[in-house]
């Protein structure tokens, strides 16, 4: 009941302000279990897609939006619980892994679809990353459902980090055909097929989005801006320094 109110409401006010193309509609089952794989640009992709759909997505989040302290998080906890979302703890502990799994399955034994973002994260410079295989590949092989590569197109766009206003600009979204990997079942704990389903998928999001690809982990990738980031302001400082010295 939530999320129909939600969707009324929000997805109404989302596509009626930013008028989101979309193409492949057509490819999402009208009724039945599938998997939603998409890229990762915005904090607004989980919004953007449902809202064009006639179907219920539940996504996962990362579990801090649910355990935020204060007013605010308990109305952001609401919030992602009134649009169906499912928290899952992404500090790496196995246990909280196999925890969402298994809530990724009770939403495809129920008949509903399920987004997943492969990356992990969102990208930190608009390229498409490499996929973590763990999640995505054994929800596959343990339901049974197809997969659908999905594209998100220009969301990052919209709000870029550090603007509160959003931009008004229409983003696309692109959805591909549905990939079956029924050949793997039986073979859900093989690391190497899990590598391999991954890889197919990303490929597929990578043509249809038209991302370039880069081979490493957007959680990696994300370092090594932050590390940069930290080098070049330390560098800044130092000659800020040597500037303000007196000369001999």
């Amino acid at each position: 009941m939530i999320y129909g109110a939600m969707k009324v409401s929000l997805g109404g006010s989302l596509k009626l302000a930013f008028r989101p193309w979309v193409e492949g509609i057509e490819n999402i089952p009208c009724e039945g279990p599938a998997i939603l794989a998409s890229n990762h640009l915005s904090f607004s992709d989980s919004f953007f897609l449902p809202a064009v759909l006639d179907r219920k997505v539940t996504f996962i989040a990362k579990a801090e939006y649910f355990t935020s302290p204060g007013v605010k998080g308990k109305l952001t906890a609401a919030f992602f619980k009134g649009m169906g979302q499912l928290p899952v703890d992404r500090s790496g502990a196995r246990g909280a892994g196999e925890a969402a799994i298994n809530s990724a399955l009770k939403v495809l034994d129920r008949g509903d679809l399920f987004g997943i973002y492969p990356e992990g994260t969102r990208s930190p410079d608009g390229r498409l990353y490499r996929g973590k295989p763990g999640g995505l590949a054994r929800v596959a092989l343990l339901s049974g459902a197809p997969v659908i590569p999905v594209a998100m197109i220009d969301t990052e766009k919209i709000q870029p980090p550090g603007k509160v206003v959003p931009k008004l600009m229409r983003p696309g979204i692109r959805i591909g055909r549905p990939l079956d990997f029924t050949r793997y079942l039986g073979m859900e704990n093989d690391r190497f097929i899990h590598r391999s389903v991954t890889d197919q998928v990303m490929y597929e999001i990578m043509r249809l989005s038209g991302q370039e690809y880069v081979d490493i982990y957007a959680t990696a990738a994300k370092r090594r801006i932050a590390e940069a980031e930290k080098g070049s302001a330390a560098k800044a400082a130092e000659q800020r320094g040597a500037a303000g010295k007196p000369q001999r």
